[in-house]
């Protein structure tokens, strides 16, 4: 590989020239960066160097004094400045109402005969676990059994649990797996539910807190990946170890099946049991990441013995259908003399994937359920006892198919959806051949329908009331030139009437990264607070997501991130030159790894905007690998221990490049004290480094909700709030 070279070769030069290469971007990002160099960026990249230059180190201890006494701080004067707005308590409301509100859809999985369902509301703000039928369901007005309170559950345990699903043992469906999080953490305990009884099982499976990979084999036993103890988590935090663990084991006492390896990156090893609709076992696969994206596949025999599949490293599996596992490989693969294209749907057996395989031949009109054009991308696979249904996005736009096996191939039957919106495939059941579908667009309310996979027709069970009045509004998609000249599409939703005198006040959403798409979604909130007092909406499918398939993905991977942060810039610039809007009036927002995107945004080209909503983000990327759980993404990002790495990473990463006499507007940063997926740390030092240098900035942390800020609408309202308040600060006022 390309940077291990660069490693062995020249480990000296790139040490030596590195800041001057971080003080000159790649291409298009340098025109507009003060020449000022950044005072803490280190001169030695070496994780050592890059330590000794950080003065913020003690603000990754995540309960540490002085980051809470820095976190306090800074939560005081955010909240004075958005809380203390006129516009926050209306926000507030108008949030709340959205997102607890009754009318909204039941999410639906399909739970033995039944439906089952996890609700929150105002009432319920850490919800209740419940189930209906499907003929109740189909009704204004479900007559719903809860199963299980959260809200009284941890009340009685003095917890603040967060439900984060449940696993239920098919074909009865009777026992299920109950995932709580305290705090709203990624790291879960793990407690055997009885749904005849509605109660924890007295007998039932029982896991201490961690982030584990969980599968039954049957009703007394299952495959757990976790952590066994001392040496058994990769350096990310991961397990790599599967063992079968038998009902009244401990995890001392469980079994291994299967061993990966310390080095292993990614999110750890899983094991994944496919059954036929009877609930009969059809297959084991157990996954080993190698690193964020490329991965092992091995398959389990009924005697335990595994053995690795031929499959390529970059792959995605959906299931089993008649004994042919069903996958998609996110590169150019060859088998058996036949060439595959990236992002194809492919149906292999078993039998020939493997190292002791059946010596027939597969003809390529067999292996070959679907292929894509340039710009069709896979999005939502169902696999069925005798069909596999397909959503597929054609230019962001989404469709779906039914596919069938034949002697000679597959047979491809389109299944009608509304045009021009987002589809989105929902929980399927082999029992019933049925699938819930989800259709939605920016100014249009979701529907839920179900798919009958064998007719190949949708139903429409229900469909959410509009939030916010989009009478006045469209929605437009238009295509960007990069600075490779890459054509960028994205979607602009404005008032019809709209002036095009660069006056209007714009948020322009990106993420970039692990393929990824951002296809047309409805957001009430940002409906209600936003366009319905005349702001604009952008939503850019840079490059680094997954809108055209994997290699729209890997285009920006690692040494051509680059790429995304020029996508994003480019269609900025192609905001202002259509008179949609001006710097004084554009705003961005991004969290996760949208927040490397607008972090880099900033640094690179202050001049382009005058907000940016910096969410639950990655900063600094030459320490990302040391903060939990950051050595998952080196497939994404690169490894900043690898100098060839570090050189690339500095010309971007965000807190290293922060410098005095840039023109950065006020920015927003926030994140949550308990996301143990992307460290709080990185939030912290960049507000903290914004601070040292005199800019002015907002930094606010919440104590509770972890990474996905789905433990409490209600808190997720004043969050909604908060980010509005700010935006209407920087742009509207």
């Amino acid at each position: 590989m390309r940077h291990l070279i660069l490693s062995a070769a020249i480990p000296a030069l790139l040490m030596a020239a590195a800041p001057a290469l971080a003080q000159n971007a790649a291409s298009g990002a340098s025109s507009a960066i003060s020449r000022t160099p950044a005072p803490h960026f280190p001169r030695d990249l070496s994780p050592a160097g890059v330590a000794a230059a950080d003065d913020h180190l003690a603000l990754e201890q995540v309960d540490g004094a002085e980051a809470m006494a820095f976190v306090a701080e800074e939560n005081r004067k955010s909240l004075a400045a958005l809380t203390g707005d006129r516009r926050y308590e209306t926000f507030r409301r108008e949030a709340e109402a959205i997102l607890t509100a009754t009318d909204r859809i039941p999410t639906p999985r399909f739970l033995g005969d039944g439906i089952a369902n996890f609700w929150q509301d105002a009432a319920n703000p850490k919800g209740v676990w419940r189930r209906t039928t499907l003929a109740s369901y189909r009704t204004a007005n479900p007559q719903w059994e809860t199963l299980l309170d959260i809200d009284v559950l941890s009340k009685a345990e003095g917890k603040d649990w967060v439900f984060k699903g449940a696993d239920c043992l098919a074909p009865d469906e009777t026992r299920c797996l109950i995932s709580l999080s305290d705090g709203g953490k990624d790291a879960v305990v793990v407690r055997e539910f009885d749904t005849t009884t509605k109660q924890f099982a007295a007998d039932g499976f029982n896991l201490p807190e961690g982030k584990h990979r969980i599968e039954w084999l049957d009703r007394d036993t299952l495959l757990v990946a976790t952590d066994f103890g001392a040496g058994t988590l990769t350096e990310s935090g991961y397990p790599f170890i599967v063992k079968t663990l038998k009902r009244g084991q401990t995890l001392a006492q469980a079994v291994e099946v299967y061993r990966g390896d310390q080095s292993d990156g990614g999110y750890g090893v899983s094991p994944s049991v496919y059954r036929d609709k009877d609930g009969k076992v059809t297959a084991v696969i157990i996954t080993r990441p190698l690193d964020t994206f490329r991965s092992e596949t091995w398959s389990v025999a009924h005697d335990g013995k595994t053995q690795k599949l031929n499959l390529p490293e970059r792959v995605g599996v959906y299931g089993v259908i008649d004994g042919r596992l069903v996958f998609s490989p996110d590169q150019a693969w060859s088998f058996d003399g036949q060439d595959y294209l990236a992002g194809s749907l492919l149906a292999l057996p078993l039998g020939v994937l493997g190292q002791t395989r059946l010596d027939i031949h597969i003809g390529r009109d067999t292996a070959v359920i679907f292929q894509p054009t340039a710009r069709q991308a896979l999005q939502d696979v169902a696999v069925l006892s005798d069909a596999v249904v397909a959503a597929v996005t054609d230019n962001v736009a989404g469709a779906l198919t039914r596919f069938r096996p034949q002697r000679q191939g597959w047979t491809a039957t389109s299944i009608n959806v509304p045009a021009n919106l987002a589809v989105s495939l929902g929980d399927a059941s082999k029992s019933r051949g049925e699938v819930f579908v989800s259709t939605q667009g920016f100014l249009v309310p979701p529907t839920l329908s179900l798919a009958n996979v064998g007719a190949a027709t949708l139903t429409e069970l229900k469909s959410a009331p509009a939030k916010f009045d989009a009478s006045h509004d469209i929605t437009e998609q238009y295509e960007a030139t990069s600075t490779d000249g890459t054509k960028i599409p994205y979607f602009i939703t404005r008032p019809r009437d709209m002036k095009l005198d660069g006056s209007n006040p714009t948020i322009m959403l990106g993420y970039g990264g692990f393929q990824v798409s951002l296809n047309p979604a409805y957001k009430p909130e940002m409906g209600k607070l936003w366009l319905e007092r005349g702001g604009v909406f952008v939503q850019a499918n840079i490059r680094g997501g997954g809108e055209f398939g994997p290699d729209w993905h890997q285009a920006a991977l690692k040494e051509n991130r680059q790429r995304a942060f020029d996508d994003f810039a480019a269609v900025a610039r192609d905001l202002e030159q259509r008179g949609v809007t001006s710097p004084r009036r554009l705003g961005i927002y991004g969290r996760s790894n949208g927040g490397v995107l607008t972090s880099v945004s900033i640094t690179q080209h202050p001049e382009l905007f005058n907000a940016a909503v910096i969410e639950s983000p990655l900063v600094d990327m030459l320490r990302y690998q040391d903060l939990p759980a950051g050595a998952s993404w080196i497939g994404e990002y690169g490894d900043p221990r690898i100098p060839g790495d570090a050189a690339f990473i500095a010309r971007y990463s965000a807190y290293q490049q922060l410098r005095p006499g840039a023109a950065y507007p006020r920015v927003y940063l926030t994140t949550n004290t308990r996301d143990d997926r992307v460290h709080p740390g990185h939030a912290r030092k960049f507000a903290a480094r914004l601070g040292d240098l005199g800019y002015d900035h907002l930094y606010y942390e919440d104590t509770a909700g972890g990474h996905s800020n789905d433990a409490d609408p209600v808190a997720n309202a004043r969050r909604w709030a908060r980010h509005y308040v700010y935006l209407s600060q920087q742009l509207m006022d």
